[in-house]
């Protein structure tokens, strides 16, 4: 079997770039030959996979986008893998992966929170108009075969915009290594603490997240200020304007109690020295960063715009509010400083996530794979004795 996978820029910790790799192994072992349709490789990427290069010159957000779609559907007109598997907006191929859910949702979202000004400027930008086109172009093509929704409201809102048979609509949640994110994380607790400037009687709420506009920072902001002066919050990502939101801070009067701790490839540091997290994005799919802080026992307040929500009240641990809502948010967050009422959620925190690991979700994309190709045994275990090499492809 031959997979190939459509991912425009694929860098190493991307969620998208996770999910596959995650996958690698198994697919490998099994004799898949998997290809990686991309712009770029980056030096040294995993010699199990081909990369098949399609960078043609573009200069803004749309001329990148329709010439990368033009250039794979090309590349694929000329050697076409048994399944196609794409991350973008691409008609023609068999499965969709919704990573970033539907566009024109968080375009919704967009001028709910933003009002007449914001929906002037989407109206104004033709990028959004045609990455809506795509969307609908893709979703009825009859190539596609099969989406895969990482969250049921991913699946929800796809329902509710388009025509497609449930049939086609498949809930595979990303993964979550138990073995990198679990409650052992709080190790270095005190230490890092320490370093972080918290105190003993300190309640501690993380935020994990980059573009701090669509995560929710001004209202995490906003609803700390409303709490007493033990509560903190801890802000891990980047932003373009970060200046704007310690501005904020010191308006709200907590500039001493928000810690922009700056953007970092591994927050397990972080979420061991945390006693909550919080997360008021305005559309997230899914958001790997909960999965992960549930997964180390925290409860989670997030939105309700948020995938990873349902896991969230599914079970109990933590709370979920409209995003810009920081009424509610203060509540919620209030709730959890009671040191039972946090132990109590936190305790439940890990079940939430405790079904979606690595070998698990690789299980679920097998079977889909197999049943696609009509090869129900794919998903079994790998066969015995030598097994097929990858072909790397030739020249620089």
């Amino acid at each position: 079997m031959r997979l190939g996978i459509v991912r425009q820029r694929y860098t190493p910790f991307g969620g998208a770039e996770r999910f596959v790799e995650r996958a690698i192994d198994a697919l490998v072992e099994r004799g898949v030959h998997v290809q990686i349709y991309t712009r770029k490789w980056p030096q040294g990427g995993d010699r199990r996979v081909e990369p098949v290069l399609c960078d043609p010159f573009y200069a803004g957000s749309l001329w990148r986008d329709a010439s990368f779609a033009a250039a794979v559907r090309a590349a694929l007109a000329r050697d076409r893998p048994d399944l196609v598997q794409s991350h973008e907006r691409i008609e023609g191929c068999d499965i969709f992966r919704a990573g970033d859910g539907v566009h024109r949702v968080w375009l919704e979202e967009r001028v709910r929170t933003g009002g007449r000004v914001e929906r002037m400027r989407i109206a104004a930008n033709p990028y959004h108009r045609y990455v809506q086109d795509a969307e609908a172009r893709m979703f009825a093509s009859p190539a596609l075969k099969a989406v895969i929704c990482i969250s049921q409201m991913v699946r929800d809102d796809i329902r509710r915009h388009f025509t497609l048979p449930d049939a086609r609509l498949h809930v595979i949640y990303n993964a979550v290594d138990p073995r990198e994110f679990n409650p052992a994380v709080r190790v270095n607790r005190a230490a890092t603490r320490a370093d972080l400037g918290l105190a003993d009687d300190h309640v501690a709420f993380l935020l994990v997240g980059s573009d701090y506009a669509r995560k929710g920072v001004a209202t995490a902001i906003r609803a700390l200020a409303r709490l007493p002066a033990t509560a903190r919050l801890i802000i891990v990502g980047r932003d373009k304007a970060p200046g704007r939101y310690r501005r904020l801070a010191q308006r709200e009067r907590v500039g001493d109690r928000v810690i922009f701790a700056g953007p970092h490839e591994d927050p397990r540091r972080f979420l061991g020295a945390a006693d909550a997290f919080v997360l008021p994005t305005l559309y997230d799919p899914l958001s790997n960063a909960v999965l992960e802080a549930l997964a180390c026992g925290l409860p989670v307040v997030t939105s309700r715009r948020c995938g990873a929500g349902e896991l969230v009240v599914a079970h109990d641990a933590g709370f979920i509010c409209d995003a810009i809502d920081v009424t509610a948010f203060a509540e919620r967050m209030r709730t959890l400083l009671d040191s039972d009422e946090r132990a109590r959620r936190a305790e439940r925190a890990p079940g939430a996530v405790a079904s979606l690991t690595p070998d698990d979700m690789t299980r679920r994309m097998l079977d889909l794979y197999g049943t696609l190709l009509g090869r129900p045994a794919l998903a079994a275990s790998p066969p015995s004795g030598p097994r097929d090499g990858i072909r790397l492809p030739h020249g620089p």
